[in-house]
C-alpha cells in the first residue's frame, strides 16, 4: 500500500477514533509493513519483530484518543514500538536471523538455483547487516529510519527529540564507519563494488 498523504492519514484517523472499522484497517495496512520491516532488522528476530507489530497496533487502537496529531502517525507508532522492543531488549540478546531477513527483503531462489545475481545481492546483504551490526544502537535505528524507511531529517530529529544536526552527525559517523568495516575485509569490499558496477 503507497505510503498516504497527511490529509488522507488526518481522515482516516478521525474515522478510525469514529469507530470506523475500515479506517482502522486501512491505517493499519499503511504502517503494519514499514513498522514490521523496522523491527526485523531492529531486533534481527523475525519472531520478537511480529510480536512488537502487533503490539504497537493494539496500544495505538487502545490509545488512539490520545494521538497528537502536531505529529506523523508514523512517527506515533513507530515510537510505540521503539518502547516495547527495548523492553523486548531486556529479555534478551538480539540474534540476527540472516536467512529470515534476506527472505524478508523478497530475494527469490529461481527453480534452477539461484543465479549469480541473486547470490551477489545475498552477499552484499550479510556484508550490510554485519556492517549494521558495528553500529550503535542509535546510529542503527538513525541509519534504518532515513535509508530504509525514507524519513526525513527533520521527522527523525522529531521522533528522536534531537536536532537535526545531530541527527545528519550520527548518520554521517554511521555511514563512515559502515564504509570502514567494509573496506577493512577485500572479501566484503569486492562484493559491494560487483553491485556498483553491475
Amino acid at each position: 500500500m503507497p505510503m498516504l498523504s497527511r490529509p488522507e492519514e488526518d481522515k482516516l484517523i478521525r474515522a478510525a477514533r469514529s469507530g470506523d472499522g475500515s479506517a482502522i484497517e486501512s491505517l493499519i495496512r499503511a504502517h503494519q509493513e514499514p513498522l514490521y520491516a523496522f523491527m526485523l532488522r531492529m531486533s534481527g528476530r523475525p519472531e520478537t519483530a511480529e510480536d512488537i507489530t502487533q503490539e504497537a497496533f493494539v496500544r495505538v487502537l487502545k490509545n488512539l484518543d490520545r494521538f497528537d496529531p502536531r505529529f506523523r502517525f508514523s512517527t506515533w507508532v513507530f515510537t510505540i514500538a521503539k518502547r516495547l522492543h527495548m523492553n523486548a531488549v531486556q529479555k534478551h540478546k538480539p540474534v540476527y536471523d540472516n536467512e529470515t531477513v534476506d527472505a524478508r527483503q523478497g530475494s527469490d531462489a529461481s527453480p534452477g538455483g539461484v543465479s549469480a545475481r541473486e547470490e551477489t545481492m545475498s552477499n552484499v546483504r550479510g556484508t550490510l547487516d554485519q556492517a549494521m551490526n558495528t553500529l550503535s544502537p542509535l546510529q542503527k535505528e538513525i541509519v534504518l529510519l532515513f535509508h530504509q524507511q525514507s524519513w526525513p531529517i527533520m521527522e527523525i530529529a522529531a521522533y528522536l527529540d534531537m536536532p537535526e544536526g545531530t541527527v545528519k552527525s550520527h548518520l554521517f559517523r554511521a555511514r563512515r564507519r559502515m564504509k570502514e568495516f567494509i573496506e577493512e575485509d577485500a572479501t566484503r569490499n569486492q562484493s559491494v563494488v560487483e553491485v556498483w558496477q553491475s
